[in-house]
């Protein structure tokens, strides 16, 4: 999948007015910024996970940005609130959830190895 993958294209949208797209897990949902490639991508996504929901456990090749904008994000690492922002390098893995729900703001597949 290539979306807005033209990085030489100025991209401006409001994320409020793109669908939420259900994930291979249940109760994650996200809105797809940026996209190229399938589920394994350099992506940038708006993701919601309902309370209780988890994602399987993967690894980010070129690693992974995550900013908390609403809630509480989680992983085996620990527990992230609302203002939160993670950076995860290269092959780095993790199994993440959220007990209270939460919305993310998630850049994957961009850092350098």
């Amino acid at each position: 999948m290539n979306l807005h993958a033209d990085y030489s294209q100025r991209i401006v949208l409001n994320h409020n007015d793109l669908p939420w797209v259900p994930s291979p897990e249940a109760g994650v949902h996200r809105r797809m910024l940026d996209r190229r490639g399938d589920e394994v991508a350099r992506a940038t996504s708006i993701v919601r996970y309902e309370p209780g929901a988890k994602f399987a456990a993967h690894t980010h090749d070129l690693g992974e940005e995550i900013f908390v904008v609403e809630g509480v994000f989680e992983d085996e690492h620990g527990r992230y609130p609302q203002g939160s922002w993670i950076r995860s390098p290269h092959m780095s893995q993790h199994q993440p959830f959220s007990r209270e729900g939460c919305t993310i703001f998630v850049k994957t597949g961009h850092l350098l190895a």
